[in-house]
């Protein structure tokens, strides 16, 4: 019976089912004895389970492009919602750049870009400033496939492109003068020569992100010399079009920069632990 259902009914069926589910749990009496601090499981709120429905719907192609999607009046009385907690589910899915509202026309499909991809998430992981540990496990995971697409893919000219950047950090070096600069260039030629809009994006956004635990670790004494040593293995996997080399090389470099930081930090706290572990990547067995 539900195959039958039109994309708005079936919306309606799951709020409602979601509604008498979240009531049940919600009105159930506290357990006793060792569940006694548990608290009733809260229901879910209305908006964002229309914004789920609607989301779902565009994903499915319910909605077409250039039409309208139903007044708020309709999408309220058809979902048995209010007008208001559809207003702001449709708030909610312009925010993350799925809908566009146009005045006088009526609220439409927005046109994705790798702008509307990356900047939620950009977004978030700027407003809550990521621990260090965590970003740490995204470069692990990130950047290695991103040495290995770059690999494959990258042109003569940014191969040219990496080697500028390379010998003006080397120029840096041997002066003992600062490498940030070079340093976050470095992982964004490797972005670049992917070819993909997003992962630039993203890359960009790490960038932002690491600029301080970067200006940390690069104060350490003999650390520009061994960013650069790491980059010059990437490099070299590069000009071989080695894939697997380039992503093991980057997943060293990374390692290294996270013992490097680990340490600063015990030492920051005044601790000491032998032996510092590094998680390993989920791409190399």
């Amino acid at each position: 019976m539900t195959g039958s259902l039109s994309p708005l009914k079936r919306a309606v069926k799951n709020i409602k089912d979601v509604r008498r589910v979240g009531a049940a749990r919600y009105d159930a009496p506290q357990p006793a004895g060792d569940f006694a601090g548990l608290e009733p499981i809260k229901r879910t709120r209305i908006p964002d389970e229309i914004a789920n429905r609607l989301r779902a719907l565009i994903v499915d192609g319910s909605f077409k492009k250039e039409e309208a999607l139903p007044s708020e009046r309709a999408l309220a009385k058809h979902m048995h919602v209010s007008r208001s907690s559809v207003r702001d589910a449709i708030r909610r899915l312009e925010v993350i750049g799925l809908l566009e509202t146009r005045h006088g026309q009526g609220t439409f499909l927005h046109e994705l870009s790798v702008d509307n991809v990356v900047t939620p998430m950009a977004s978030v992981l700027t407003f809550n400033r990521a621990r260090q540990e965590d970003l740490m496990d995204v470069r692990r995971v990130f950047e290695p496939a991103v040495a290995r697409m770059a690999a494959t893919r990258a042109t003569d000219e940014e191969l040219d492109a990496i080697d500028r950047i390379l010998d003006e950090q080397r120029r840096k070096v041997r002066a003992s003068e600062p490498t940030i600069g070079e340093d976050s260039a470095f992982h964004a030629a490797l972005a670049q020569a992917t070819h993909n809009p997003v992962i630039v994006g993203i890359m960009e956004t790490l960038n932002d992100l690491l600029i301080e635990s970067r200006q940390r670790s690069l104060e350490r004494r003999g650390r520009s010399l061994q960013s650069l040593r790491g980059h010059e293995s990437v490099a070299a996997a590069l000009r071989r079009h080695d894939a697997e080399g380039a992503a093991v090389a980057m997943h060293d470099h990374i390692d290294q920069i996270s013992r490097l930081l680990g340490q600063d930090l015990e030492q920051r706290k005044g601790v000491r632990r032998p032996g510092l572990q590094t998680r390993r990547a989920p791409w190399r067995v």
